[in-house]
């Protein structure tokens, strides 16, 4: 009986107990439901002479010719090409081999700490695929810079997310056109060496005034805005300074793209906007141009748009530095972008002429780098 009866006591206190624990989870539950900052990303070392640097491919398949003479130009610049594995596979008639092929070269360059950076050859199409593969905690525990753009985006919400800040910038399919002798590949080999950027930009009549500091996130929109609700969802978090840029893209397509970052909530989190290029948008709507229909949109908001920086699909591809602490300053003179990395800071005059002219590239070509065609 005296078991009985202590039972009888211990049970009512349990019940209690564990009520209050639900209530606690619950409040937990809420207060993590917020949004939190995401944090700028740490700088990995900047690259000296004789470092290794990884070209791979982790999207669609890109000719040898490019590879080699891509090679050839990161000796130059006094570094020592590896070429991925499954760089010559093709998969499907457009990868560079499977999903998993593609992720294991980029896991073996990480992993690989004689290897300082990654330099993708080309985008397209097939980055997302990877996403499930790639453990974050090797990205973290592994910082080197990662070079690309296009379908590269979704590499760059996966270090973002991983805490490494990496390069949006020329890839080898562009190195090798010049020799890496054009303006983006110049101020690429720059900053990878610690010569970072500060980019002073002429005014432009769609701009909007202000000062805004946070991580800076995007890219191509085609391929950052399915990445919304994902393991690598770098828009749901505060404090962020959004880039966008996109090619072949008709105007309905990149409205489309737009209000899914409104109804997802992303716009709320977003302190500034950086307007890339906008190539070969279409005409299917009364607007002169992208960049015309996304400000209109854009004055929603009371945050500093700066429009027109010269990086995308464009000729001019300038680099940025991903999921860096950037400041944002946009003003009746013009704007200027900063970015928090250490280094040696270095004033690009975006507006000048370029000292070395970068080659036009054909709309189809275009296109056809960016997996907007099969061509």
């Amino acid at each position: 009986m005296k078991t009985i009866s202590a039972v009888s006591r211990i049970v009512p206190a349990l019940l209690l107990a564990l009520l209050l624990a639900a209530c606690s989870d619950d409040s937990g539950t809420s207060s993590s439901s917020e949004k939190g900052k995401l944090e700028p990303a740490r700088a990995p070392a900047f690259l000296k002479r004789g470092d290794k640097v990884a070209l791979l491919s982790p999207s669609y398949f890109t000719p040898d010719s490019n590879v080699r003479k891509t090679a050839d130009v990161l000796r130059k610049w006094g570094y020592e090409p590896v070429v991925g594995a499954h760089v010559g596979e093709i998969h499907a008639g457009k990868y560079a081999g499977t999903a998993e092929e593609r992720a294991a070269d980029f896991v073996a360059a990480l992993e690989d700490d004689s290897i300082k950076a990654i330099l993708c050859n080309r985008g397209g199409y097939g980055t997302i695929q990877l996403v499930d593969l790639i453990d974050p905690k090797t990205v973290a525990k592994h910082p080197k810079w990662l070079v690309g753009f296009s379908d590269i985006t979704t590499l760059h919400a996966l270090e973002t997310k991983a805490g490494v800040a990496s390069v949006h910038g020329t890839m080898s399919s562009f190195i090798a056109r010049t020799d890496g002798e054009d303006e983006n590949s110049l101020l690429l080999r720059d900053l990878l060496a610690g010569k970072v950027p500060t980019y002073v930009l002429p005014k432009n009549a769609l701009n909007r005034k202000g000062r805004a500091e946070g991580t800076l996130v995007g890219g191509n929109m085609a391929t950052f805005v399915p990445l919304l609700g994902s393991s690598v969802d770098v828009f749901s978090d505060d404090g962020i300074v959004l880039f966008m840029e996109e090619v072949g893209e008709s105007l309905h397509n990149i409205d489309r793209m737009f209000n899914s970052l409104e109804l997802r909530g992303a716009m709320e989190n977003v302190k500034g906007v950086i307007l890339g290029e906008f190539e070969d948008s279409g005409t299917d709507l009364d607007y002169a141009s992208a960049e015309e229909m996304l400000s209109e949109y854009l004055a929603e908001y009371d945050i500093p748009v700066l429009c027109g920086f010269p990086a995308g699909h464009g000729d001019l591809n300038y680099p940025l530095v991903m999921g860096a602490k950037v400041v944002l300053d946009v003003d009746d003179d013009g704007a200027t972008l900063s970015f928090d990395v250490g280094g040696t800071e270095r004033r690009v005059e975006a507006g000048a002429p370029a000292a070395r002219p970068v080659p036009a590239l054909s709309a189809s070509l275009r296109k056809a780098l960016a997996g907007k065609t099969f061509e």
